[in-house]
Parts: C-alpha cells; structure tokens; sequence
C-alpha cells in the first residue's frame, strides 16, 4: 500500500533550528510524522522520500572529549576502528553519552539528535564526524531538533550551516552494509555502568548496569521490555550482550561483584544441558556423586603446581560468627584436592577401577579481571567429572569420549561450532599431563572462548595424595587419572554467538520454551471464539513434547508480547487472529530469520501430523542456525606462515593457524610482542582487563581443515570425523610435515598451533 501524503510544515513554528535555516537563505522542507525514538520509527514515516536519513551517535572518551558521529543510515560505524579513523593518539575509550550531557552539550533530548544540534554547542567542545557521503548528497533528511519532525536539506547547505556554527566537521568514509535496525536515532538512554573490580581489603558493590532511563531507586521498570535494546552488537558488543542478557530476563545482578542470580530462563537452559550430558555420561559408567565445598589449606597445597596457579583466585574462609578459626578454609575453585584424599581411601585392588565420579556444583575463583555475566564470574555453576583408571589407554579413551560430548553440547545443542584440539605446554591445566579442549569463536567480538576442558592427569595426583592400588599380579601400581568440567559459560556463548540487535535468538534444542502461540482478538471475534483453537494447537504440540507456551492474557497487546518474546528468543511464534482462525491455520514466524510461514490446521486435521510439521520446523531451525555460525566462524580463520600476517589477521579479529614451536618461552614472547605491537607507543593495558589485545594460543587443533591435507594413516570418513588406521574417532592430534618453519622462530615447527585474542 502506498505511504499516506505526509503533512508539509508551513513556516517555522518557532523551531530555532528552522529559523536558522532561514536566516541563512538555505531551501528547506519540513514534515510532520509521529514521534521517531529511532531512525527504524524513523524510517517508517519518511523513508520513502527521496534522499538519505541519518544514524547519529553521540559519544565521549575521557582524554579525548566528546564526538557527535553522523552517517547515512545504513552504514556501519565500527566502533574499534573509529578511533584510529580519527587519528586519536593514545588509549582510547570511546563511549555512549548519556541523556543528561547530551541534552547539557547539544540541547536536545533523546530521539532528536541530529547534526543540526551542533548549533546548540556554544562552547564548541563537541566535534562533528560527518559521513562524507552525506556532505555530497543531494538531499539529507534530518530531525530538526524534535523528533515528530523531519527537514530535507542539501548536504552542501548542512556542511555550510555546520561551519556558521564554528563546527569544521570531520569528515569520514564509513563502510557500507551497517544495519539500521537498533541503531538509534539519538543518543540512547544512560548506559549500564562498568563492573568495578573491588579493591582490597574493601569489597564494593558491583555497579549494576541501570534500567533504561534511570529512575529513582526502588522503583519498578514497569516498561522493560517494552524498550528496544540499546545498544547494537556492530558498534559496542560489550554493552550490547549485557542489555541483552537483562532485558531477556536471563541474569540480574548481585550486591557481590562478579555474582549474578541465573534467572529461571538462562537456569532452565542449563538444565537442558545438564539433563542431556548426564544421561551421556551415564552410558560411560559415570554415577554423580556430591562432596564438601570447603578444603582444608595443607590438602590444597599437596599439589604445588595445582595451588600456585589457582592462589590468586582462592577465597579463603577465615571466620566463623565472631570467632576467627584456627586455620582458614579454602572455598574450592575445584575439587581434586577435595576428592583424591577419599579416591586414597577407596581404591586399593584392581577390582576397585574404573571409578568414575561426576558431581554437579558451584565454584568460587576469585579472580580480578573485569567481570563478565556467563562468560568470567567469581562463582559459576559446573560439573565436574572425576575417573581412576587401570592404564593410560583406558584414561586417554575417557578423556575424548568426554571431549565428544562437549563438542556435541555446542554443536548439537547450542549450535554452536567449535574447535577441538589439545592446549599448548603452556596452557596445559596444572598438574596434568594432557589437556584437551574446545575453542568456540564469537564472530560478533572476533573473539575466541575456551568452551570446555578434559584433562588427562597421569600419575600426578595419585603420588601426591598416594592413591595406589593391587594389580592382578600383586603389584603396587597407580591409577591414571582424568577430570573434565563445562560451566554455565556456554550459555554467554550461545547468546554471542546467536543474539541480535532485537535480543536473544535461542537454538530450538535449549529454548526453554520453542514455541509461544500469541491469540490476535478484536471486537468482533474474541477470545471466547479464538480460545479453543489455540488450545487444541497447543495440546497437539504438547503431546508431541513441545516446550509451548499459550500466551492468552488479555491485559497484554500483542505488539507487547511479539516484543517480549523476541528479547527473549523464542524460536517460532504462532500467531491466531480472527483470518487465522477462520481459515483454521496458524501463521508462524521464525525469530532466528524473520521468515513467515503459513500452516493450515483445518477442523479435519491430524493433529499429530501438524505438530511432527512444526517439529521439522524447529529442527530445521536448529541445522540452519548452526550453518550461519560456522560460516561466520569458517570466514574468521586464517592461515599465516610469518609475523606480519599473523599480526594483521589477529587485529582483524581472526582466528590465525600457524605453524609453531611449542614452548612456553616462545609462547610468552608471542604474547608480549603482540600485545606491543597491537598498543599505540607508550600505551599501557590494564592488567584487570578480561579482553586482552595480544594473541594467545588457543589449541593444538585435532582438525585443520584450513590447510587442506591429511597426516598419513588418516582418510576422510562419512559424516563427522575420520578414519586413523582403520578406526573411526572423532578427533586425531595432527602432525605437522617435517621441516615446516615456525612462523615466529624460522626454525622447524613442532605442531599447528591456533591463535586468537581471547575472553
């Protein structure tokens, strides 16, 4: 249908901006339109006029001042190269301003920002940064200081009405392809403040990032997801997986930095997972089991290698009521010294191995970077599996049968893809003689996470606590051991890798609910008639294991819930209105691509039929969700035989393959020279930080398929995996042809080794 004629504004109502305008002899038309908080609103009313509409983003670094950035609305304003686009020297941490210095600087409230606020700054301490497309365009459309208004001017005529105001603007290129959707149209509301690692001996609070708008404390957010995120995740991914983990309803904060309550709908997720994973393991042979949380200080320290690195994080109980304890007792950060002293009391012949425990739990590392929800907090909620076994071998199966399954959590579940490999020498867990992993990749970041570990222990623990046993032959033996763990970081996972500007997108397979059906009524049908057919939709899908919510409250618009369930990632919503119901059929939309389809549902129906249809919906959902994220992972990844393409690919935000000396002292040097060479001269990094800007290595991989060959011995196999010497496995340790050169060193390589910057 084509837009309604909009209404032209004669004369200038009293608007400065206009009567600037005027003043100046620039042509100008002005329009009426309802109130645009955003340039989408915007877009709406007048994206139809000729000519181009602006995303504006008002920010401010402490050293460098503030910058009022103006660009043509679908271009991508990226916000970790901007400062070097405008040639600022030294650390830099630009920001989002806030609603009050906005309006103190530029004089004009949210959704209103426009470049023509720069004639409010008499101080002139804002810069302008112009897109240079817009300086040259025929026609810009901008609000005129209010937002239920938009003038069309020339882009010649905004330059010189700029420059009348002392503002020589900067101008910029921007990329093309930036999304408009959530960008805002002003500067959005006060951001969530930073988490703020407490200094010791103190414990501050954590500051809680505020509900959109402020508000006094206390008072109840009555709107919150109501309100769009804030934040986008192309131009500060930070602030927007926080917005987005509030608004969703998965995490709130705590008085305790660094502590967050899991919210029935993140916890239900990793119910999900825990649910799945234990019936895997109980297939291995693993029986759950639950031991103390505290461990005494000699027993932690048994493992010199074990407690010098987890020192730093041990929170250590030292009183109880009033009185102070005769020694404190450490909080576990993990369990092996908490478990082998029992493993010594129960092992002692052949008969008693395998055993294989696994206990569910929460840990406490009290660790002093920054914080991050999910991804690095001081207490977290793991399981972690502990084995004794007869020989190495058998140990060595079980710590990649485990792997396996962590790979699947990922792929399977949270559709996800990751990289498994084995840690280098250095990031080996300490005391352990192997250590595998998974490596997930957050395009979004151009960051890598580790996903999950599976240790293989040796001897090491068992001499220490003297875990030995009777073999058949009468001889003192001792046991190999594993241990292996995954924690709730899988879900910040998911929800970086997935998520968008409108919120989560949750794979069908973890969503706590799949499926919410949302009945449409008007004055002529209501739902007394829409009621039945909804329910009869949600027991069919019900009955066939559905996680559905019916969605019938009548207090609720159902603009208010279409928004509530996309924050929150419903896969497919149902949507019944009064055609729906008369042409018995349910409209669905997917919230991972925004797709409508169509399915009819007459009186007649199977029911069962209907429901196996939307089950092969989900599931598609689920295989289709995992291919746009290895193809944005696979995209990320790069091959680099020297010094200058693995710097230039790690500051891309890439995953960099290279050929490597495995050396801790060599690995060290790579870190330090990557951290310089990344810094502007004289530049320092905070050693709290949680995103470091050097490279670290993140796994030998198993598989490298980026560099396109085979060891000997191994063929490709159907489906997942490979052939090593005619057995099927999922992961095999890949050799490196002899005499390939380190690309660090020069001198013979001893592995493929993957890089990245990491979490």
């Amino acid at each position: 249908a084509a837009k309604a004629p909009l209404e032209t504004v004669s004369g200038d109502e009293g608007n400065a901006a206009l009567q600037a305008l005027a003043a100046l002899g620039m042509a100008q038309t002005t329009y009426a339109h309802p109130v645009a908080m955003t340039v989408v609103e915007q877009a709406e009313h007048v994206g139809h006029l000729s000519g181009m509409l602006t995303k504006n983003l008002f920010l401010k670094d402490k050293k460098h001042g503030m910058f009022l950035v103006v660009a043509e609305h679908t271009k991508k304003v990226d916000m970790k190269k901007l400062p070097k686009q405008l040639e600022l020297k030294g650390k830099t941490n630009l920001r989002l301003g806030d609603a009050d210095l906005l309006f103190s600087k530029l004089g004009v409230r949210q959704g209103s920002v426009s470049a023509l606020a720069v004639m409010n700054n008499a101080d002139n301490d804002v810069t302008l940064v112009l897109d240079a497309d817009l300086a040259s365009a025929a026609t810009v459309n901008l609000h005129p200081l209010r937002n239920d208004r938009t003038t069309s001017v020339a882009g010649a005529d905004l330059v010189r009405f700029v420059n009348h105001y002392n503002h020589e603007p900067v101008m910029l290129e921007f990329e093309a392809g930036g999304a408009p959707n959530g960008a805002p149209a002003t500067a959005p509301a006060p951001k969530p403040k930073k988490e703020k690692q407490p200094k010791q001996p103190k414990q501050k609070k954590e500051k809680q990032p505020k509900q959109n708008g402020g508000g006094k404390k206390g008072k109840k957010d009555d709107g919150l997801h109501q309100m769009a995120i804030q934040y986008t995740k192309e131009d500060d991914f930070a602030e927007w997986y926080k917005d987005v983990i509030r608004k969703s309803e998965m995490i709130e904060y705590s008085d305790i930095s660094g502590c967050y309550v899991l919210r029935p709908w993140s916890f239900k997720i990793w119910d999900v997972i825990h649910r799945w994973f234990d019936d895997q393991i109980e297939e291995l042979g693993v029986e759950n089991t639950q031991f103390p949380m505290f461990v005494k200080q000699d027993a932690l320290e048994t493992e010199k290698d074990h407690v010098e690195d987890f020192a730093p994080e041990v929170a250590w109980v030292t009183r109880a009521g009033d009185t102070e304890l005769e020694e404190p007792i450490a909080i576990r950060p993990t369990s092996e010294t908490i478990m082998y002293p029992f493993y010594a009391k129960w092992i002692s012949s052949h008969r008693d191995l395998p055993l294989k425990l696994n206990q569910w739990c929460n840990v406490v590392r009290w660790e002093f970077k920054y914080p991050t929800p999910f991804i690095r907090s001081r207490e977290f909620l793991w399981q972690e599996g502990h084995t004794a076994h007869a020989s190495y071998e058998e140990a060595f199966d079980m710590v990649y049968d485990i792997l396996t399954l962590y790979r699947r959590i990922y792929e399977d579940l949270l559709a996800v893809p990751v990289v498994p490999g084995r840690k280098t020498e250095a990031e080996r867990f300490p005391g352990g003689h192997i250590t595998t992993t998974v490596e997930a990749y957050i395009h979004g970041s151009g960051r890598a996470v580790q996903g999950a570990t599976s240790h293989h222990l040796g001897q090491s623990f068992g001499k220490m606590f003297e875990i030995n046993y009777e073999d058949h032959k009468g001889e003192k033996q001792i046991p190999q051991q594993t241990s292996w763990g995954i924690t709730t970081r899988t879900i910040g996972v998911m929800v970086m890798v997935h998520g968008d500007n409108k919120g989560l997108v949750l794979p069908p397979r973890v969503a706590p609910k799949q499926v919410v059906i949302i009945p449409i009524i008007n004055k002529k049908v209501g739902i007394e008639q829409i009621g039945p057919f909804c329910q009869r939709i949600y027991a069919a899908l019900k009955a066939a294991k559905v996680r559905v919510i019916l969605d019938d409250r009548t207090h609720y618009k159902p603009g208010w819930k279409y928004n509530h369930y996309e924050q929150k990632g419903v896969p497919l919503r149902l949507e019944i209105g009064p055609r729906d119901f008369e042409a018995r059929r349910a409209t669905m939309k997917r919230r991972d691509n925004g797709e409508v389809v169509e399915m009819a549902f007459p009186d007649d129906a199977d029911d069962a039929a209907f429901a196996a249809d939307v089950v092969a919906l989900l599931d598609r959902i689920q295989s289709e969700m995992f291919a746009r994220a290895c193809a944005a992972r696979d995209s990320s990844v790069a091959v680099a035989h020297d010094w200058d393409s693995f710097m230039a690919a790690l500051v891309e935000g890439k995953l960099v393959l290279t050929p490597f000396i495995d050396t801790e002292e060599f690995e060290d040097q790579v870190k330090e020279r990557s951290r310089e060479d990344a810094l502007e001269d004289g530049e320092a990094e905070d050693t709290r930080t949680a995103t470091s800007v050097a490279g670290k290595t993140l796994c030998k991989p198993f598989r490298c398929p980026y560099v396109g060959w085979l060891p000997d011995g191994v063929s490709d196999a159907e489906g997942s995996g490979y052939m090593v010497n005619g057995r099927r496995v999922d992961f095999f340790y890949e050799a490196i042809p002899e005499g390939t050169p380190c690309f660090f060193t020069g001198q013979p390589a001893t592995a493929w080794v993957l890089w990245g910057r990491s979490y």
